[in-house]
C-alpha cells in the first residue's frame, strides 16, 4: 500500500468509552461537535472502514498514559490492549507507548518492553496531564531511553482544552520548552503534535532551529490550520511536518479531504501525508 500515515490516533471503541479510558466527557464531545451516534465509541471494524475511505494506510495507536493514575481523572490504555489491536491488524496499526514519568524505573522497563517485545514504533507524552513542562527533569530518563531504543517521542504542545470538567489541566506545553530538550538530546527525534496552537510560530521556530524537532498537524481540522503553518508545510518546512487526526477529535475522511483543499505542492503533500512519517518513525515503506 502507498497511502497516508496518520501518526496520532486514539483507541475510541465502546470498550475504552465504557472503561473511562478516553479522558473526554460529554461536554468536550459536544464542544468538538462529535456526532451523537459516535459518542459511545466506534468499533475497530468501523474505524478501518473510515481509514479505507480516507486512503489511510496505517494509523499509529497511542497506549495513553494520562499522567499519574493515582490522581483523580488520571487514566491509561494498557500497552497490551494496543498490542492486541496491532496484532489483529498488523498492516494497518502500529503502537505508541505512553509515558508516565511518575512510574520511575518501572516506566522505563515498560517502555523498553513495548518496543522490544510489542514492536511499538515510538513514545507519546501528555505534559499537561503530568502537569510538568516538556523540559522537566522527570522526563529526562525517558528521553534517554528513547535515544537508546532509537524511537521518536511525540508530545502535545500548545494549550490544552478542558477535556473533563472533573479535572481542569494547566497548559504547560509551550513549544519553546522543546528547545533545551533538543539541545540536550540532539539524536532524539522530538515531535510537537497539535500544531502548538496558540504558539504556532514557536513550534515552527523550534523545527527550523533543530534538525531533530518535527511537528504534526492534528487535533485541528486542516481548513483551520494557521496560514503560517500551511506555508511552512508547503515550503521550507516540508520535511518537518506530518499528518495526524487525533481521532476521535477529527474524522480521518474529513482531515484527508481538507488537506487536499489546501493547495499544497504535490511533493509537499506527499511528504506531509506519508514520507516524513516513514522516515521519522523508521516504518517500512
Amino acid at each position: 500500500m502507498t497511502g497516508t500515515i496518520d501518526i496520532v490516533c486514539n483507541l475510541f471503541t465502546p470498550e475504552e468509552v465504557r472503561k473511562g479510558q478516553t479522558g473526554l466527557d460529554d461536554d468536550f464531545k459536544a464542544q468538538v461537535r462529535m456526532p451523537p451516534e459516535m459518542r459511545g465509541g466506534v468499533t475497530i471494524e468501523d474505524y478501518l472502514g473510515r481509514m479505507d475511505r480516507a486512503g489511510i494506510e496505517r494509523s499509529l495507536l497511542i497506549a495513553v498514559r494520562a499522567g499519574d493514575i493515582n490522581k483523580a481523572g488520571g487514566f491509561e490504555i494498557p500497552y497490551a490492549r494496543v498490542h492486541e489491536v496491532c496484532q489483529a491488524h498488523p498492516d494497518r496499526f502500529s503502537g505508541l507507548a505512553g509515558v508516565d514519568p511518575y512510574r520511575g524505573m518501572q516506566g522505563l522497563r515498560d517502555l523498553e518492553e513495548a518496543v522490544r517485545d510489542y514492536g511499538f514504533v515510538g513514545a507519546h507524552l501528555y505534559p499537561h496531564w503530568c502537569e510538568l513542562a516538556p523540559d522537566h527533569a522527570k522526563y529526562y530518563p525517558y528521553y534517554a531511553k528513547c535515544c537508546e531504543l532509537d524511537i521518536p517521542i511525540m508530545m502535545q504542545v500548545g494549550h490544552n482544552l478542558v477535556y473533563s470538567r472533573k479535572r481542569r489541566l494547566p497548559s504547560v506545553g509551550r513549544p519553546i520548552c522543546l528547545d533545551q530538550v533538543a539541545i540536550d538530546f540532539p539524536e532524539l527525534r522530538l515531535i510537537g503534535i497539535h500544531i502548538g496552537i496558540p504558539w504556532t510560530d514557536e513550534m515552527i521556530s523550534m523545527c527550523w532551529k533543530h534538525e531533530n524537532v518535527f511537528t504534526a498537524g492534528d487535533a485541528y481540522a486542516p481548513k483551520y490550520w494557521p496560514e503560517a503553518y500551511v506555508h511552512y508545510a508547503n515550503t521550507y518546512g516540508r520535511e518537518k511536518v506530518m499528518f495526524g487526526t487525533d481521532w476521535p477529535v477529527i474524522d480521518p475522511e474529513r482531515a484527508v479531504q481538507e488537506v487536499g483543499d489546501l493547495g499544497l505542492r504535490p511533493e509537499s503533500k506527499d511528504l506531509l501525508m506519508r514520507q516524513n512519517a516513514l522516515r521519522v518513525f523508521k516504518l517500512a515503506g
